[in-house]
């Protein structure tokens, strides 16, 4: 999804985008062309008012704000193919195209909109879906309004969407709430338009209005795709799932674009207990731990959250996976192969060692969005791996077949851990003197004739 820029990206911001990185490069490892979008909600009423507040002209306030995002981006090497800001002319005009072509086909009329709005969700929210009063999502009471509008024929595509997002939604318990819902419950006409306003992008029929930011944020998925679509899967977090599994596709339906083909709705992160939300007050910035953690830790560490259930996350997590399994698992086995093969050499055999690995399951587990699992399958053999040192003494016998075993195994290892943490990967590739590109590599044998030297320290510990 592309952020809000009303103030610093916090740990979730981080979580969503390494997910899509991690997505992303383990389709590049199955040879697909990938196309990875994300970027920055600019014309959100809240950044305006932010920027008030902090006493500067909005579009440099959010200027300021995507930089950081951008930034967030190329310290977690986070490698997208193109960021999209709803400021930009490209996307400006696309918005104005779309809505056009929706008002053309008859689907956005004139009226008077009387209701409450959550300037949090930027989002109309009815009476029944308050909770003591507030809005749920960010525990603040929402506004009521009434002023004039063009509204969107939501309710036209009900039937439609309901067929449609039986196939569309990941998890299904995220499906089923949408599905209650629309069946619960007829959907009501869209207010997509607010009237007297500075920020925002003029309606193409209606000077006096902007294009109610929640239908020009959702363009930018067409915007700044390149002609990349439709889209194979959407990442969002669970607060947005309705916007994007009910109202995105009524306005592709209405305005004549292939539906997208996944929904993939993620679970909170949560400090003691609590989202963590900028609203809310209590962010962790991940700037921050980019400045005193490696990105690969960082990553990891947020790629062992659950991504389907909300997830407890703290820096104190982020030192103990560090430390326990990234130093003591991963980059001590790496560090005990390469001095064996450094000091004994390797002798080529056949690899019984990799019948360990679960390759199928890992494959499963990522085709159905499971990225925890994965993660937790591929470091069950890296500890495999390690036990294997401690059976077999190799230490004491210096078995060169043994050896051989273990340092193609960790040549498996870094190429399914190539999407979770790269930069720690390329250097075990480096190290083993082969560049990782796809997945075919793992069947693919360790030359014998490799010169293996011990391995710098991967990741030092870290004093907690």
């Amino acid at each position: 999804a592309i952020d809000y820029v009303n103030a610093r990206p916090h740990c979730g911001h981080a979580f969503e985008k390494v997910i899509a990185d991690a997505i992303a490069r383990w389709h590049i490892l199955l040879g697909e062309k990938v196309w990875f979008l994300t970027g920055t909600d600019e014309n959100a009423q809240k950044n305006e008012q932010a920027a008030r507040k902090a006493g500067i002209p909005t579009q440099k306030f959010v200027n300021q704000n995507s930089a950081l995002f951008v930034g967030l981006c190329r310290k977690l090497n986070v490698n997208y193919s193109d960021f999209i800001r709803t400021t930009e002319k490209r996307h400006e005009k696309k918005s104005q195209e779309i809505f056009k072509q929706v008002y053309d086909k008859g689907d956005i009329y004139k009226g008077k909109y009387e209701g409450y709005y959550c300037y949090g969700c930027e989002a109309f929210i009815t009476e029944k879906d308050l909770v003591n009063g507030k809005c749920p999502e960010h525990n603040q009471e929402p506004e009521w309004m009434s002023e004039d509008a063009y509204f969107f024929r939501l309710s036209k595509y009900q039937d439609k969407i309901i067929k449609f997002i039986d196939k569309y939604i990941v998890p299904d318990a995220r499906k089923n709430e949408i599905l209650a819902r629309l069946k619960k419950d007829e959907l009501k006409d869209l207010c997509v338009s607010r009237i007297n306003l500075d920020w925002g992008i003029d309606s193409p029929i209606d000077k006096k209005f902007k294009i109610y930011v929640w239908f020009d944020a959702l363009v930018s998925y067409i915007s700044g795709s390149d002609g990349n679509w439709p889209a194979d899967v959407h990442i969002v977090g669970k607060g947005i799932n309705w916007f994007h599994s009910v109202i995105w596709p009524a306005i592709l339906l209405s305005a004549g674009y292939e539906l997208p083909k996944k929904l993939l709705v993620h679970g909170y992160l949560n400090l003691k207990g609590q989202k963590i939300s900028k609203s809310l007050g209590n962010v962790i910035s991940p700037l921050q731990l980019a400045e005193e953690y490696p990105a690969d830790s960082i990553r990891y560490s947020l790629l062992k959250c659950s991504v389907f259930d909300d997830s407890d996350f703290s820096e104190e997590t982020l030192v103990e996976r560090h430390n326990s399994e990234l130093a003591d698992n991963l980059g001590n086995l790496v560090s005990r192969t390469t001095a064996l093969a450094e000091q004994n050499g390797i002798e080529k055999c056949e690899n019984v060692l990799i019948k360990k690995l679960k390759l199928k399951e890992i494959e499963k587990c990522m085709d159905a969005f499971e990225i925890d699992k994965a993660l937790n399958l591929i470091f069950e053999f890296v500890d495999a791996c390690n036990l294997y040192v401690q059976q077999e003494k190799i230490w004491e016998t210096h078995d060169r077949k043994k050896i051989y075993e273990l340092a193609d195994s960790i040549k498996v290892i870094a190429v399914l851990l190539w999407p979770f943490i790269p930069e720690s990967c390329g250097k075990i590739a480096k190290q083993l003197g082969f560049k990782i590109k796809s997945l075919e590599q793992i069947s693919i044998p360790l030359e014998e004739k490799t010169k293996i030297k011990k391995a710098e320290i991967l990741f030092k510990k870290i004093k907690q």
